[in-house]
């Protein structure tokens, strides 16, 4: 899933995207210390975090089956307890909450929900592999990158008509509808950090709810549904594990920065929030957390070039 090492041009590249989003956060915008009560104070008053996520992306998140809620929980009873949900996203939710003093509960509204901002207060924070990218930076504020991601293509393991990814032109490809792989396929993502060479020329996208559905519609058959599906590579390894009939196609085709998200339109003003998270995750990686957990999981250490990102030069949020 994630990239090993990408330092060179990631200032250039930021300091670019920050040139050009910089007036949106200036005098009146969203990101300007307002009158607006403080989301810090009112997390820290109700003694819970609640965080969205996904219950069907592992190994980043998924529900447990037939777990109970954990007892005398503050969760409302609409939504999950830590418990009840594993995986990646997870793991790393959880110890935010719990370096904040406060207990984690989970929600899990759909992808287009959450990336489009204007949450209505029904969750404060987003755990869930989310990339950072210019468009989404419009509706949410973005935190330090909590580890790094890659997007490979997965193709019906008795395919052999192709061998790079960019045989995959004007094919049918699965994947997350309103994620970045989507952008990709469009030919319009810009991710800090990098220039994406776009491959795949004219591809027909097919959106779904989760890659993990994109990639069981891929194992119906060789091109019956879908030809190839776009993930990440740790999401693809582990339906192979499951059984599923696929295979990777080639080496990523971009990488990209994975980051908590707050929204902006919140009414209580987010800025302390996010700034207090992006500590919480700055000690997470400094202590060795984030290190573990991504070897944990992915088997590597994706997590060391997150922490070298520097989220102030977005220039989203006053200091």
């Amino acid at each position: 899933m994630k990239n090993k090492d990408r330092k060179l041009g990631i200032a250039l590249s930021i300091l670019v995207i920050a040139s050009t989003l910089l007036s949106a956060c200036g005098s009146g915008a969203a990101g300007t210390p307002s009158s607006r009560a403080d989301k810090l104070a009112e997390i820290m008053g109700r003694g819970r975090l609640i965080i969205s996520t996904e219950t069907a992306y592992p190994p980043q998140s998924e529900l447990l089956a037939d777990v109970p809620r954990a007892a005398n929980s503050k969760c409302a009873s609409t939504e999950y307890t830590a418990n009840q949900l594993a995986g990646f996203d997870i793991d790393v939710a959880v110890e935010i909450a719990k370096r904040l003093g406060v207990e984690p509960c989970f929600v899990a509204p759909t992808w287009t929900q959450i990336t489009s901002g204007s949450w209505g207060d029904r969750w404060d924070i987003n755990v869930g592999s989310m990339v950072i990218t210019p468009e989404r930076m419009e509706v949410l504020y973005f935190t330090q990158p909590y580890v790094t991601g890659a997007a490979v293509f997965f193709v019906h393991r008795d395919n052999q008509t192709f061998t790079q990814p960019s045989d995959l032109s004007g094919r049918k490809i699965g994947m997350c509808a309103g994620c970045a792989y989507e952008f990709y396929l469009e030919g319009s993502l810009t991710v800090p950090g990098q220039t994406i060479d776009f491959v795949v020329k004219d591809a027909a996208p097919v959106g779904y709810d989760t890659d993990t559905s994109a990639l069981e519609d891929l194992a119906v058959g060789d091109g019956i549904r879908l030809d190839a599906v776009l993930t990440d590579p740790d999401t693809g390894q582990n339906a192979i594990k499951r059984g599923l009939p696929i295979k990777q196609l080639g080496d990523p085709v971009y990488y990209d920065y994975v980051a908590a998200a707050i929204d902006k339109k919140s009414s209580r003003d987010p800025v302390s929030f996010v700034w207090k998270v992006s500590e919480i995750i700055q000690q997470m990686h400094q202590d060795g957390f984030l290190v573990a957990l991504s070897r944990q999981y992915y088997g590597d250490d994706f997590a060391t070039a997150a922490q070298e990102f520097d989220v102030k030069a977005l220039g989203q949020l006053p200091e």
